[in-house]
């Protein structure tokens, strides 16, 4: 069994728990039965000892398997590691997402996305995550009681997505401290238009006008305000070309989105005036989190 689940962008700006995108590059899970639990690592956080023992993956596939089988779950888990962690790309949600994912695989029990996204509102309240690693494309999602209400565009293959990685987090819980209780009415006005002006023109993929609508005034600045390089790095990509440049989640990482044709130029520009940052230059993803027996 093969369980693959992809990086995510959440909030794109103004969009704050609302929006977000999946970035073709992925997690990868081979699960296979076994006569004892045992698992390896490779990539990202195979050398972290924490991130090494997957207790939040397994923990949720033993919680999930048992419920759906009565049975305890005896397997071998391969992961294969290639998001980031802790920056801003949806590692915990491609967790979350692909643990659910595993226990109805396991279990040969057919499954539905919408359940899968539904079930992942226990171990992630924000939709922005969840739905574009279960679903793919651009997602803009609400939750009313325990349900994920989503609508999906798919993502044309003439854009790209730069990924400015730091060297360094940006915790989300920290993020959140610095956050006000209460925002001004103008504060509100302008991201919420933005925000509904950015959905409009994803769906009529009306590209040219990304850098206005994602523009924000809730969390954005405030949180860029923690690593101050962040700001040379979204001027830098829109003086390039990009058609709008976001902090990924609460960060740290920054995501560019861009034209396939600029993506090589803004990539090798961002490497060079950030050498001590990684940066990826990827597709955008469609599928969300697949499988395979």
């Amino acid at each position: 069994m093969f369980i693959s689940v992809p990086a995510t962008s959440a909030n794109l700006g103004p969009g704050f728990d609302s929006l977000g995108l999946a970035i073709d590059l992925r997690n990868e899970i081979t699960i296979t039965p076994s006569q004892f639990l045992s698992l390896s690592t490779r990539g990202e956080g195979s050398k972290n000892p924490k991130i090494k023992k997957n207790t939040l993956f397994l923990n949720i596939f033993n919680e999930n398997y048992t419920r759906l089988t009565n049975k305890e779950p005896i397997f071998r888990f391969e992961f294969n590691n290639r998001i980031p962690i802790s920056r801003g790309l949806g590692s915990s949600s491609a967790v979350i997402i692909a643990s659910l994912t595993a226990s109805y695989v396991a279990a040969g029990i057919k499954y539905n996305k919408r359940d899968i996204l539904n079930r992942a509102l226990i171990y992630e309240n924000h939709p922005d995550n969840i739905t574009p690693a279960v679903m793919g494309g651009f997602n803009v999602a609400c939750v009313e009681g325990d349900r994920v209400y989503s609508k999906k565009r798919r993502l044309p293959d003439l854009l790209r997505a730069v990924l400015v990685v730091p060297n360094r987090t940006i915790s989300t819980a920290q993020s959140r401290t610095i956050l006000p209780d209460i925002y001004k009415k103008e504060e509100t006005v302008y991201s919420l238009s933005r925000a509904s002006f950015m959905t409009a023109l994803f769906m009529s993929e009306s590209w040219d006008l990304l850098h206005l609508a994602s523009k924000d005034k809730l969390h954005q600045t405030r949180r860029m305000k923690i690593m101050p390089e962040l700001f040379d790095v979204q001027k830098l990509a829109l003086r390039h070309g990009a058609l709008m440049s976001t902090l990924s989640g609460s960060g740290s990482t920054f995501f560019t989105l861009c034209y396939r044709d600029d993506a090589d130029k803004i990539a090798r520009i961002l490497q060079k005036r950030f050498p001590q940052f990684r940066v990826f230059n990827r597709g955008l993803d469609n599928y969300g989190v697949t499988t395979k027996s």
